[in-house]
């Protein structure tokens, strides 16, 4: 009943978008001056799908970290925070190493070792995974700032530069999907890692003790697997990723931003309403992560365009609303079976 009612809460959204989609076109193409028109030709420009991709790299390689970890039976609620230190790291190793490729790759260090950590407490001590996410998620938003602030002198750190565009001649002049050929880097890393992850989730061995590791480690135990390693393992994945997302994230702006939520900003929340929404498949991940994205990027452009006559403080609720939409209707996702619960090589 509850597979039954997520399905149908899922095409109801899929028929919604298109319908509202398709109504708006219709204004876009017989009345363009109008509200509805204006509107529509704010989603269809190319700039609005240029900055949906760039929205959509942290949640979504978030979003796959989440699947690894909870796949194999660790709910990993601190995708926020580990999106929030390789944010900072990102910043400070380019800004310490002159190099931004080397500041990618210190922020994907310092995710994992706040992962292994997680980890470590999660599947050795035993400790409640919820209550050490959360403890993630905390630890970065207090420890970051911090350390700006002795680097820095504040909660933001100074400019690095960003990561060059990537531009295919002639495809990058095709409207609206021309934006997919003018991209930065970490676009394409993201379209990477979603196909990757997809692999290994469902065509290799790896990813099959993942699967069963969440679902029954009792059987992948009497199999002759360490159920734990492939947890941590697992879970250190999920560090790598979301530290793909976070450097990502910090180095397409420059800097690294501390103030109250920091430039993270619920990105790593969304993102485990993005795998939940696209069902644990990677796919899925992207699909609902380009929803909210898109959202997003609308929201943005209405305020600059000066599309309707509402309160730009209104209009910026947009994403968190379509979230909360989302949960109400999808309504419960299966989890794994053992997911949230510890298991000891030997236990009966």
């Amino acid at each position: 009943m509850d597979r039954l009612s997520s399905a149908s809460g899922r095409l109801f959204i899929a028929t919604a978008a298109f319908l509202t989609l398709a109504v708006l076109a219709g204004f876009g193409l017989l009345a363009p001056a109008s509200t509805p028109g204006q509107i529509f030709w704010v989603l269809a420009s190319k700039s609005t799908l240029s900055s949906t991709l760039r929205l959509s790299v942290p949640i979504v390689l978030a979003a796959l970290g989440g699947i690894f970890a909870e796949k194999s039976g660790i709910i990993n609620i601190g995708l926020e925070g580990l999106l929030i230190i390789s944010a900072f790291a990102a910043i400070f190793g380019a800004d310490a190493t002159g190099s931004l490729w080397l500041g990618f790759l210190i922020g994907i260090v310092a995710s994992t070792l706040l992962a292994g950590v997680f980890a470590v407490v999660c599947i050795e001590f035993r400790a409640d995974q919820i209550i050490a996410g959360l403890a993630v998620w905390l630890i970065a938003l207090g420890l970051a700032p911090f350390a700006s602030q002795v680097f820095y002198g504040g909660p933001n750190t100074s400019n690095v530069g960003t990561f060059d565009t990537i531009t295919v001649p002639t495809l990058a002049d095709i409207p609206f999907f021309g934006a997919l050929f003018d991209a930065s880097p970490a676009v394409y890393i993201m379209f990477l890692a979603v196909a990757a992850s997809w692999y290994v989730l469902n065509r290799t061995t790896f990813g099959r003790w993942v699967r069963a590791a969440g679902e029954n480690p009792k059987a992948l135990d009497t199999a002759g697997v360490d159920v734990s390693r492939v947890r941590y393992a697992a879970v250190l994945l999920s560090g790598v990723l979301s530290g793909m997302g976070g450097a990502a994230l910090a180095i397409n702006i420059g800097q690294f931003t501390g103030n109250g939520p920091t430039m993270v900003n619920g990105k790593g929340f969304i993102a485990i309403v993005a795998y939940l929404f696209g069902n644990y498949n990677p796919v899925g991940a992207l699909l609902s992560t380009t929803l909210f994205a898109g959202l997003d990027a609308v929201q943005l452009r209405l305020q600059t365009a000066d599309v309707i006559a509402v309160p730009d403080s209104l209009v910026q609720t947009i994403p968190f609303v379509a979230v909360i939409v989302v949960l109400a209707l999808v309504g419960k996702t299966r989890l794994p079976e053992a997911a949230g619960e510890h298991y000891e090589s030997g236990e009966e």
